[in-house]
């Protein structure tokens, strides 16, 4: 048996499947809301197909790379996420009553996503660094804190985003940890603490939207979504023939853009939609178990719990199972800012199956 250098080309397929799949979804979900609003049906598609064009780009560099290069630049990377994202509150710009944005040079982007980014290099690096250190919960709970200051940054205005940065970090510690009993401790606790947030805060309106969406005008949307993801059926009204997307759920190309799936595509649609997603997350959770060091493991899979948390969340808010949070499908949903990050962040796990051995 001989052993050759290879690269992931199951995963490649999957983001190139996925990224085709959302730029058709998108054009036929935003065309009417871009003419209204920018007297051209391309609009959101042309942005978003030059945010994927430099998202390749990072993406290639990245595979050319040998990963363990990122680990120069973790400690920086978190510096500078932290920064980004505590400047946000003071010079961000504003949209749909909240501050997530930052315009630098012309261009806006989001620094939530790239904290995303910061989050998992960081974790991978101080976790390979000290390994033993994670054998006992008192190592586990030091680790967690250091990333407590972006989680309050990016909580200050942007929950749904700080839930998916707590939960990238307590996959990666979780995996690195020998003892499972106090993650699952810690879990109900943290679990328990939220309800009494949610429920004992100002939030609690937003719990009322969620169990009775037509009693409040908020809830119009996630009604709106509802109505599409019913109207679909099995097999749905058919490429670019939905009706909800006509004014009727509002921004559907943003966070509501699976309902807009459902009513097109059906049941059908979204279950083939979900099995690639599952497939691409598999394909990470394979490079995770295949690579040779710890590093590349928790690299892979810190990308595959950011994947595998985001398009829980968003599919859980669409179908109403969960209050709305405001999360994007990975990929599908219109978002510069995510859709370069995410293609950086395959990138780095294309870099770290490089470096897995495959036998003939």
């Amino acid at each position: 048996t001989g052993t050759t250098k290879y690269i992931d080309y199951t995963l490649l397929l999957m983001i190139i499947c996925i990224l085709g799949f959302g730029l058709v979804m998108l054009y036929s979900t935003s065309a009417y809301n871009a003419t209204l609003k920018f007297g051209s049906s391309i609009y959101y598609l042309k942005r978003q197909a030059m945010s994927a064009g430099l998202g390749f780009v990072l993406l290639y560099i990245c595979v050319k790379l040998d990963y363990h290069f990122f680990a120069k630049f973790a400690g920086v990377a978190y510096l500078l996420a932290t920064v980004l994202c505590l400047a946000v509150n003071f010079v961000g710009t504003s949209s749909h009553g909240s501050s997530r944005w930052l315009n630098i040079a012309g261009f806006s982007f989001q620094p939530s996503e790239l904290a995303k980014v910061a989050v998992i290099l960081y974790l991978a690096t101080v976790i390979s660094k000290r390994p033993m250190a994670m054998r006992t919960f008192k190592g586990n709970i030091k680790l967690l804190a250091t990333i407590l200051p972006i989680f309050v940054v990016v909580a200050y205005n942007n929950l749904s985003t700080a839930i998916i940065i707590v939960g990238i970090a307590f996959i990666m510690v979780f995996i690195s940890s020998p003892k499972t009993a106090p993650f699952i401790l810690a879990f109900v606790g943290v679990a328990l603490l939220a309800v009494v947030f949610i429920f004992g805060t100002y939030r609690q309106e937003r719990v009322q939207i969620w169990l009775h969406p037509e009693n409040y005008d908020t809830g119009y949307q996630t009604l709106q979504g509802l109505y599409a993801i019913g109207s679909g059926g099995l097999f749905g009204k058919g490429l670019g023939e939905s009706i909800q997307k006509l004014g009727f759920v509002p921004e559907a190309q943003n966070d509501m853009i699976f309902s807009i799936i459902c009513e097109e595509l059906g049941l059908t649609g979204a279950v083939a939609v979900l099995v690639i997603f599952g497939l691409l997350i598999w394909r990470l959770m394979v490079i995770a178990t295949w690579t040779k060091d710890l590093f590349g493991a928790l690299l892979a899979a810190g990308v595959m719990g950011h994947i595998m948390i985001q398009v829980i969340l968003n599919v859980a808010v669409v179908t109403n199972t969960i209050p709305n949070t405001g999360i994007t499908l990975p990929f599908v949903s219109y978002g510069g800012t995510s859709v370069v990050f995410l293609l950086l962040e395959m990138g780095i796990a294309l870099s770290v199956s490089r470096g897995v051995r495959k036998e003939h």
